[in-house]
C-alpha cells in the first residue's frame, strides 16, 4: 500500500482518524523505533518500573510518562497516547475485556467509565518494538518473512519466567521470525545494535526448549511460514506486559493490541545515542554497542536444534586457546587432526547444559599396576571444577578396575582444595541391549535423559573391530569397560551432545576423524577410534584440551553477550571483584596441575609415551612443558570481559 512510505507523523494522523488500512504496524514507518504501550494506575507505576528494569530484553523502557501524560516529547512530537494506536487492549481485574479503538469515550464496564482525560491518575509506558529492526534487516538483505506475506509477526508465550517484582509476573512473550541459516549472524548484528527494539534473539532454534509446542499456531500474530533453509529465531517481545498485566489483577489497565504499535520518531539506527536521555530501561549490557561484544552466532546441537551467541571477544579468545592447544612438542602430527572451532563449540554446548558426564582412563601399560597414564584426569579434574562452580551436576565415569584408585584421587583433590566437593564415581558395564539407554535415561525413557551432555578425554576409544589399542597397537580391552556403548547411545537421544578430546586419535569421540587418523598417525589403520562425539578436541597432550574447556567455559561465564542470551534476556546482576575472584579461583593453576599430577605419580600413573614414573605426561616433563601451556591460556582468559 501506499502510506507504508509514509512518514510516522503522517501515519499517526491517519490512525488518529481510524483509518481502516493500518492495522498492524509491522512493515510501516521503516528507519524507525515503534513502542509498545502499558498505561497502568500511577500506585502500581513503580513496581513496573523495576519490573521492566529486570526483564530488560523484554521490556526496554523508552519513557515513562508522568501521571495523567497523555504525550511522549522525547519520543514524537504532537501526540497523544489515547487516539495514536490503532487498537487498544482494556484489562479489568486481570482479565482481557475488550479491544476499542480509542481512550477517549467510554471504555471500561464501570459505571463511571472511561472519559477524556481520565487517564490523570495512570502512567503510561513506552516499551520498545522488534517492528523497530525489521528495516534494518530488509536493508541488509535478511528476509522478514511476516512482512513478506503481509502478516502480524507470530507472537508465542513461553516457559520461561519472568524475574518477578510487587504483583508483576508471568511468563517471557516472544515473537519468531524465519530466518535463512546463512544470514543469521547479519540478523543478530543488526538486531544487537538496537537494544531500543529488544536488542538480539534469546532464542534461536526448536521452539520446544522454550515450551512452544506448534509455531503454526501463535498466541498472538499470524502464523508465518518459513521457507527452506530457514531456522526459527526469537526474540524478547513487549507482548510480556501485558501477560504481566493478567497476572497483576490490576483493577484497570490498557495496553496496545499485539502488533497495534506506536510510532515514534526516533531513528532505528546505531547508536543507541539517538535515544532520548530517559531510556533508562534499556539493558546496559546490551547497550554496550562495542565491536568486541557484537555476538557471533554458532549451531551447537541438531537434536534438537540449538544456536547460541557468544562476543566476537569471547570468540576470539577461545580460538587462541585452540591454536594454544594444538602445538605439538612430541611431534606426534597432531596438527593434522584439527578442526578449528571444535573447541568453541563444545565450550558453548557444555554453558548450556546442567548436567554433564565426564569419562576418562587409558591403560596404556599393560605391564604396569596401575596401568593409568597420567593425561586424562588431571584434564577431566580441571573441567569438573569449573562446571561445579557454574551450578551445573557432574559425574564421572569410571572402569570398575580404577573406581578404588579413582576414588582415592578424588578425595586428595577435595583435600587439597583444588575440587570444592567430591565428584559422584559411577562405573557402566555391558547389562545387555538396553544398558546404556537406561544409564542415560531414567526409566530408560529418551525422554527423561540423566544427563545433556557426555566428554570423553584420554578414553581408551573403541576401533572398528571392536578392540582397544594403545598407541604401539597392543590390545588392551581386558581392561576397557564398554563406556563407548553410551556414546553409540547418545546419538538417538536428544538433548545429550558428546565431547571427545584426544592427542592420537585412538580415543574415544575421535570417530569423526578416523580416515585422518588411518592415515596420517602412526598405526593408524589400526588404533583408530570409530565412535565419534559431536565436537572433537584434538590437542598435543589431552590434559590441555581439558584445561582450556575450563577456561573457555570460563570466558563464557563472563561474556555479557553470551549470558543475556543464556539468560533470555534477563537482567544480569552486576558482577562483584569478589565475584570474579570467586570465579576466576577455579580455573586450572600451574600449582593446582602440578598438585594433581604429584598425586597420580604416587598413586602409580606413568607418563603415557615412556612409561617413566615421574612429573611427566606423554614424556614431556610438567616444568617447563605443562606449566607453560596452562600459564599460556590463562593469558588469554581474561578476569572479565565487561
Amino acid at each position: 500500500m501506499a502510506f507504508t512510505a509514509l512518514s510516522p507523523a503522517e501515519l499517526r494522523l491517519m490512525i488518529r482518524q481510524e483509518d481502516p488500512r493500518i492495522r498492524s504496524t509491522s512493515g510501516l514507518a521503516s528507519g524507525f523505533q515503534q513502542a509498545n504501550v502499558a498505561i497502568l494506575p500511577d500506585h502500581l507505576a513503580d513496581d513496573f518500573n523495576v519490573f521492566c528494569d529486570k526483564n530488560p530484553g523484554a521490556l526496554p523502557l523508552l519513557y515513562r510518562s508522568r501521571s495523567g501524560e497523555t504525550s511522549c516529547p522525547p519520543l514524537a512530537k504532537d501526540t497523544d497516547i489515547r487516539t495514536d494506536i490503532s487498537q487498544y487492549c482494556v484489562f479489568e481485574e486481570g482479565q482481557l475485556v475488550k479491544t476499542v479503538s480509542n481512550l477517549q469515550t467510554r471504555v471500561t464496564s464501570e459505571p463511571q467509565g472511561v472519559h477524556q482525560g481520565s487517564l490523570s491518575d495512570m502512567v503510561c509506558f513506552y516499551l520498545g518494538c522488534s517492528f523497530g529492526f525489521e528495516g534494518r534487516l530488509r536493508i541488509a538483505g535478511v528476509p522478514v518473512r511476516n512482512v513478506e506475506q503481509g502478516k502480524n509477526v507470530s507472537m508465542f508465550k513461553t516457559a520461561v519466567p519472568c524475574v518477578p517484582v510487587g504483583v508483576f509476573h508471568g511468563p517471557l512473550v516472544v515473537s519468531m521470525r524465519p530466518i535463512p541459516a546463512g544470514v543469521l549472524d547479519a540478523a543478530v548484528e543488526i538486531t544487537h545494535l538496537n537494544p531500543a527494539a529488544h536488542g538480539a534473539p534469546v532464542h534461536i532454534g526448536d521452539p520446544a526448549l522454550l515450551g512452544i509446542r506448534d509455531l503454526s499456531r501463535p498466541d498472538c500474530g499470524d502464523p508465518v511460514e518459513m521457507q527452506p533453509g530457514d531456522v526459527p529465531v526469537f526474540w524478547a517481545c513487549g507482548v510480556t506486559a501485558m501477560e504481566a498485566m493478567l497476572s497483576s489483577k490490576v483493577s484497570v489497565a490498557f495496553s496496545h493490541s499485539p502488533g497495534c504499535m506506536f510510532l515514534t520518531d526516533i531513528p532505528d539506527a546505531p547508536p543507541s545515542s539517538v535515544l532520548p536521555s530517559s531510556t533508562s530501561g534499556v539493558d546496559p549490557l546490551i547497550a554496550d554497542l562495542s565491536p568486541q561484544l557484537i555476538p557471533l552466532c554458532f549451531q551447537i546441537s541438531h537434536n534438537p536444534l540449538l544456536y547460541s551467541l557468544a562476543s566476537r571477544r569471547a570468540v576470539t579468545s577461545i580460538r587462541q586457546m585452540e591454536i594454544i592447544i594444538g602445538e605439538d612438542p612430541g611431534q606426534r602430527g597432531i596438527r593434522a587432526l584439527m578442526v578449528q572451532d571444535e573447541l568453541l563449540r563444545s565450550c558453548l554446548a557444555l554453558s548450556h547444559a546442567t548436567s554433564v558426564a565426564i569419562t576418562t582412563g587409558f591403560p596404556a601399560h599393560v605391564k604396569h599396576s596401575p596401568p593409568d597414564e597420567t593425561d586424562g584426569l588431571p584434564g577431566a579434574i580441571a573441567m569438573a571444577t569449573m562446571l561445579l562452580s557454574l551450578g551445573k551436576r557432574v559425574t564421572m565415569i569410571t572402569d570398575k578396575r580404577a573406581l578404588d584408585m579413582n576414588r582415592a584421587i578424588i578425595d586428595e583433590a577435595v583435600g587439597s582444595g583444588v575440587l570444592k566437593a567430591a565428584i559422584p564415581l559411577v562405573t557402566f558395564e555391558d547389562g545387555g541391549p538396553d544398558s546404556a539407554l537406561h544409564f542415560l535415561c531414567h526409566h530408560g525413557d529418551p525422554s527423561k535423559p540423566r544427563y545433556d551432555h557426555l566428554v570423553a578425554i584420554e578414553r581408551s576409544g573403541r576401533a572398528e573391530d571392536g578392540n582397544y589399542y594403545n598407541m604401539r597397537g597392543i590390545n588392551i580391552k581386558h581392561l576397557v569397560d564398554p563406556i563407548d556403548d553410551l556414546f553409540v547411545a547418545a546419538k538417538d537421544v536428544a538433548g545429550i551432545g558428546t565431547t571427545g578430546i584426544g592427542a592420537g586419535g585412538n580415543e574415544l569421540g575421535m570417530g569423526h576423524l578416523k580416515d585422518q587418523v588411518k592415515t596420517l598417525m602412526p598405526n593408524g589403520g589400526l588404533i583408530a577410534c570409530a565412535v565419534p562425539a559431536d565436537y572433537a578436541i584434538t590437542a598435543g597432550v589431552s590434559n590441555w584440551g581439558g584445561y582450556a574447556v575450563a577456561c573457555g567455559l570460563y570466558l563464557l561465564h563472563t561474556c555479557p553477550t553470551h549470558q543475556r542470551y543464556r539468560r533470555r534476556g534477563q537482567r544480569l546482576e552486576p558482577t562483584t571483584p569478589q565475584m570474579l575472584q570467586d570465579s576466576a579461583a577455579n580455573l586450572p593453576s600451574v600449582d593446582k596441575e602440578e598438585s594433581i599430577l604429584s598425586v597420580l605419580v604416587r598413586f602409580g600413573m606413568r607418563s603415557g609415551r615412556t612409561g617413566q614414573l615421574a612429573m611427566e605426561v606423554d614424556g614431556l616433563t610438567f616444568d617447563p612443558t605443562h606449566a607453560d601451556i596452562i600459564t599460556r591460556l590463562l593469558e588469554v582468559t581474561p578476569p572479565s570481559q565487561k
